[in-house]
């Protein structure tokens, strides 16, 4: 048995202002992504302006576009009272509307530029992956995005350490953690997306794993949770999941096979 302390979300204050330990690892994901992105874009030959440019953009339509989602999926909550729809520091953002909304931005963005978006989004997987692995404890810290209720002989039984089942456990009960099942899944994917740019893959092919990865383990990660965001009778997460790997291996074959691109990932 071990003693049952939680957490406190709240890393310290600024004067009155508060400054969650979600905010931090957000914000420290995100550096870390753009020190690896622009290191390997800078190697590819691209402006070194090229990504704080497009991260201008990017950052903030993402999360505009992860609390609309947020919303849409959550209408019955927001309906009487829409002016509750823009209090985005309550809570309440979604990461396939950040990824839909980044992926768009890009588009445009390297479309204006003249710049291939697939090599782009090649280049930007990794640092996406780094970005969600992190992020994902923001979400352990603030007790959510956690399973269904789950033994402790269970957990302790999978070498998950007890700080780990102190912040899973929740007014008595222990919750199964997939924040860090899915932070684990996207270590191994980020693992084979860094031994895959060593490989001969077409452009684009190393977003398509991206796509085909992250959507496979949120699919079977979304059905343990209890939180998830229902479109009808379904989960939001599994339809946008399964919709993502039929888009990726359908483009991976046109691509590759139909229209035989000849562009690899390790030119410039």
């Amino acid at each position: 048995m071990f003693d049952i302390l939680a957490i406190d979300p709240t890393a310290f204050h600024l004067g009155p202002i508060p400054i969650r330990w979600y905010g931090i690892l957000i914000t420290s994901g995100i550096i870390l992504a753009f020190i690896v992105v622009q290191k390997e874009m800078v190697k590819r030959g691209m402006h070194p302006d090229f990504l704080t440019d497009l991260l201008i953009w990017a950052v903030p339509i993402a999360i505009i576009s992860a609390r609309i989602y947020y919303v849409i999926f959550s209408w019955d909550s927001y309906k009487d009272n829409p002016a509750d729809v823009i209090k985005i520091w309550e809570g309440g953002i979604a990461i396939h509307g950040a990824l839909i909304g980044a992926f768009i931005t890009t588009y445009v963005f390297t479309k204006r530029r003249g710049i291939s978006f697939w090599k782009v989004a090649d280049i930007a997987v990794p640092g996406i992956l780094i970005g969600q692995i992190i992020g994902r404890w923001g979400n352990f810290i603030n007790q959510e995005a956690h399973g269904g209720p789950v033994s402790q002989k269970f957990l302790e039984n999978t070498w998950i350490p007890d700080w780990i089942m102190n912040q899973m456990t929740i007014e008595g009960v222990t919750y199964h953690p997939t924040f860090l099942y899915e932070s684990l899944w996207n270590v191994v994917g980020l693992i084979i997306l860094l031994i895959l740019r060593r490989v001969r893959l077409k452009r684009g092919e190393m977003f398509f794993f991206y796509l085909i990865w992250y959507s496979i383990g949120r699919y079977f990660i979304e059905g343990m949770r209890t939180d998830s965001l229902y479109g009808g009778d379904l989960r939001a997460a599994q339809i946008v999941s399964i919709i993502a790997v039929v888009f990726a291996v359908s483009m991976f074959i046109w691509r590759r096979f139909i229209k035989k691109i000849k562009v690899e990932y390790q030119d410039n």
